[in-house]
């Protein structure tokens, strides 16, 4: 990875590391190296978001008991929301994989990029200290840490629970497209919800797709106060 890419990661993350190949280990899928990759400091990064999350609650929540800070820290630091945080800040774009992985659009799978934003947590720790991370988990998450109480759900089981509600019609999922080679697809789909408009988006898989859509769909929704 040139410097160039590192120092817009460091600039997007608020943090300059002393030595960056802990940060290019962070950002290093085994697919290109069995030894050199992200998954012992995705070890150390996921307990040290566990810490820095649970002592984020311990202060702003002081009159909750254990249970409701128990439930509030599962929701912020389960994988799911480490992956929407991961893709809010375009984590993906960063990620270091063998040419065929990364041709396969395995990048963009929610997995890894959960997986890399714990190792970089990680090495954050092991570059600077408690302090250096604590400052990095709590400027990602921002307000998400006042507000989320329940882990987030799918995008498309909550547009589905949505319809539900208000007795529509289920949403239609319909690719309309396949573009690529086959090593490196992208797929179009469209989704259909009764009385409104038809929306797309794409993605590498048609999974990924209609989990993008449905979430552009209920953002939509939301805006609308529908």
């Amino acid at each position: 990875m040139t410097e160039k890419k590192f120092k817009k990661l460091e600039e997007i993350i608020g943090y300059q590391f002393k030595d960056s190949h802990l940060l290019e280990r962070a950002l290093t899928h085994s697919s290109t190296n069995d030894d050199y990759n992200y998954q012992r400091l995705e070890f150390l990064g996921d307990r040290v978001l566990g810490l820095v999350i649970a002592h984020a609650l311990f202060v702003e929540f002081r009159g909750e008991n254990e249970g409701g800070l128990a439930k509030r820290h599962t929701a912020l630091v389960q994988g799911t929301t480490c992956s929407i945080i991961g893709q809010a800040h375009n984590i993906a774009d960063f990620i270091i994989l063998s040419q065929s992985e990364k041709d396969s659009g395995v990048h963009m799978n929610e997995n890894i990029i959960a997986d890399v934003v714990e190792s970089m947590i990680g090495a954050i720790y092991v570059d600077g200290g408690y302090e250096a991370a604590q400052k990095v988990v709590l400027k990602l998450w921002g307000d998400n840490i006042k507000t989320l109480e329940e882990a987030p759900q799918d995008p498309k089981t909550e547009l589905q629970e949505w319809v539900q509600a208000r007795g529509l019609s289920l949403p239609e999922y319909k690719i309309i497209d396949k573009q690529g080679p086959d090593h490196a697809p992208v797929f179009v789909v469209e989704l259909k919800v009764e009385g409104f408009d038809p929306i797309t988006s794409e993605g590498p898989s048609r999974r990924q797709a209609e989990k993008t859509v449905a979430r552009i769909m209920l953002k939509n929704l939301k805006r609308k106060g529908a």
